[in-house]
């Protein structure tokens, strides 16, 4: 039985939560790929305000596909997350509390995480047709020009997921170490 979660997400919960667990996401959550954290870092390496208040917020992985009429996005898939481990430190000491997305993450990553007390929740990759039904809000936030890889602010309701690598850095994820 999944545990549902609700967004934004408390430290309590953050701590609580297990890697293995899995989970039904509700609330409010950024989008972002590569091209909106690769600027949201260059902003931050100048000391430059971010677009976007980034602080107590889960960001998910994806580029959603345009939408049917009658849905609020087409299939909206995870992307590989190790994408943004380059830029993924500093914007948890910014203070994003959440990631999703599918795949490893490298060990700088996971020590910002257990410094920052963050979570990692992987979703189903394969499966952007059935999470897109999670989805029942969109709304455009910042680099419109990058299309589907602009940041939005999706609402969820019943995201699946579960937690792939958690606060104190358990994971359910093989590291690049046992794949050697």
């Amino acid at each position: 039985m999944s545990k549902k979660i609700f967004l934004p997400l408390t430290d309590e919960v953050i701590k609580d939560l297990k890697a293995g667990e899995s989970v039904l996401i509700t609330g409010s959550m950024l989008t972002g790929r590569d091209a909106a954290h690769k600027r949201l870092y260059e902003l931050i390496e100048k000391n430059e305000s971010l677009p976007v208040d980034i602080n107590g917020e889960v960001i998910y992985y994806v580029g959603p596909a345009p939408a049917k009429p009658g849905h609020a996005v087409g299939p909206a898939g995870p992307t590989s997350s190790y994408r943004m481990d380059k830029y993924t430190p500093a914007l948890l000491d910014r203070g994003l509390k959440g990631m999703i997305g599918k795949g490893m993450r490298n060990k700088d990553v996971v020590d910002s995480m257990i410094k920052n007390g963050c979570v990692y929740f992987a979703a189903i990759g394969g499966a952007a047709a059935l999470i897109s039904h999670s989805i029942k809000k969109i709304e455009t936030l910042a680099y419109e020009d990058l299309g589907t890889e602009a940041i939005y602010r999706f609402y969820v309701e019943d995201f699946p997921a579960i937690v792939a690598i958690d606060s104190q850095g358990n994971s359910v994820l093989v590291t690049e170490s046992q794949t050697h």
